[in-house]
C-alpha cells in the first residue's frame, strides 16, 4: 500500500538512540502494509551509520545535508523528501528539534499529525497512534485520515529489535532553501550530563530533598548508573534546581525505562511527565503519597538513609 519514511536525528554527530526506535517501528509498520521503511538522516556524514540502522530493519537510508540546526530547513528537506518518495506514513522524533520541525512538515504537505505517540499498531491498512491525554491519566487511540499520515513519537516509548535490512545508502538532493530564521548563538544551560527527554534512566528529586545541598547526591547516583537528573515543580520552584531538569506538565515529558522518585510526593503535574515510565521506584517518608498508587516499587523510608545505601550498593555491584 506504500512506504514508511522515518526522519532519524543526528546531534552532536552521533546518532540519537530514537532513530533505532523509530527504524524498527518503522519495519514493523511497513510490513503490515506491505511496504519498506527508509530512513532520512540529515547532517554531514550521516551515510556512516546506514549500517546501524539496516541491523533494524531500515531497506534504505537517504541522506541530505545541512549545516547547524534550523527548524525551517529541516521542514524544507523533510517536505521535499515527502513529496518526492510520497510514503504512506511519515514518523518524526518528538525531540526538541522534531517538535520544531515537525509541524511545518505537516503543514507543508498538507497532512494530518498526531503528537506524542507512545504506541504504534495497524488497523484496515491505517496506523493507529497512542498518546497520553489527561495528563497521562488516560490515553487516546487516534487515526489520521489524510492521504499521508504523519506521527511524532516519544523517546524511549519503542522497542529496538533486529531485524535485517540493507541499509543501501542514496543521497538526497533536497537543501535547506530560503531560511528566514537563523541562529546566531547557542549557550549550554548547565542541564542534566544525560539528556533528560531521552534518558534510560531518570533519577530525580523534590520537596523532601530539603535544600539545593542535597542534589549533589542525587547527582551522585546518576553518575554510577548513567542516569539524568530529574526534578519536581517544587524543588524548581524553591530554586533548589534549575528548570532544566524539571519533570512534569510544565517541564519535560520522559519515559524512561526505569524512574526513581525520591521525596516526590506525586502530583497530578508531576506524574503526567513520568508516568509512562516502564518502571517506578518510589521513596517516600509518606506512605500515604500519591506517587506509591503508580509506583512498581515503592520505599517507604527516610531518602537521606536509603539513597547513601543505593549508592555504596551500586558502586559495588557496578564496580
Amino acid at each position: 500500500m506504500g512506504n514508511v519514511l522515518v526522519v532519524g536525528e543526528i546531534k552532536d554527530g552521533n546518532l540519537k538512540k530514537i532513530s533505532k526506535e523509530l527504524a524498527s517501528s518503522g519495519k514493523r509498520i511497513a510490513e503490515s502494509i506491505s511496504g519498506q521503511v527508509e530512513v532520512l538522516l540529515i547532517g554531514d556524514g550521516a551515510e556512516k551509520f546506514s549500517s546501524e540502522l539496516g541491523a533494524v530493519g531500515a531497506d534504505k537510508v537517504i541522506t541530505a545535508k545541512a549545516g547547524e540546526f534550523s527548524a525551517e530547513g529541516y521542514a524544507n528537506i523533510v517536505s521535499s523528501v515527502v513529496s518526492e518518495r510520497k510514503p504512506s506514513v511519515v514518523l518524526m522524533p518528538h525531540t526538541s528539534y522534531g517538535k520544531d520541525y515537525s509541524p511545518r512538515v505537516a503543514i507543508k504537505t498538507g497532512s494530518g499529525i498526531v503528537a506524542d505517540v507512545v504506541g504504534l499498531t495497524v488497523e484496515g491498512g491505517k496506523v493507529i497512534g497512542k498518546k497520553p491525554i489527561y495528563s497521562g491519566k488516560a490515553y487516546a487511540n487516534i487515526k489520521v485520515n489524510s492521504e499521508i499520515q504523519m506521527f511524532t513519537v516519544r523517546p524511549n516509548s519503542q522497542e529496538v529489535v533486529q531485524k535485517s535490512g540493507s541499509g543501501a545508502t542514496e543521497a538526497s538532493n533536497a537543501g535547506y532553501g530560503d531560511v528566514k530564521v537563523k541562529n546566531i548563538s547557542s549557550e549550554l544551560s548547565g542541564g542534566s550530563k544525560v539528556q533528560l527527554a531521552e534518558a534510560s534512566i531518570v533519577v530525580s528529586g523534590g520537596r523532601g530533598m530539603k535544600g539545593p545541598e542535597n542534589f549533589p547526591m542525587l547527582q551522585q547516583l546518576c553518575d554510577i548508573l548513567g542516569a539524568a537528573l530529574g526534578a519536581s515543580r517544587a524543588a524548581v520552584d524553591a530554586g533548589w534546581i534549575s528548570h532544566t531538569h524539571q519533570v512534569g506538565q510544565t517541564g519535560k515529558t520522559v519515559s524512561p525505562n526505569c524512574y526513581i522518585a525520591c521525596g516526590i510526593s506525586g502530583s497530578i503535574q508531576h506524574m503526567a511527565g513520568m508516568g509512562s515510565s516502564k518502571y517506578i521506584v518510589a521513596i517516600n517518608k509518606d506512605p500515604d503519597a500519591p506517587i506509591f498508587k503508580v509506583s512498581t516499587y515503592g520505599v517507604v523510608a527516610d531518602l537521606f538513609d536509603v539513597v547513601p545505601a543505593l549508592i555504596t550498593e551500586f558502586k559495588s555491584a557496578l564496580g
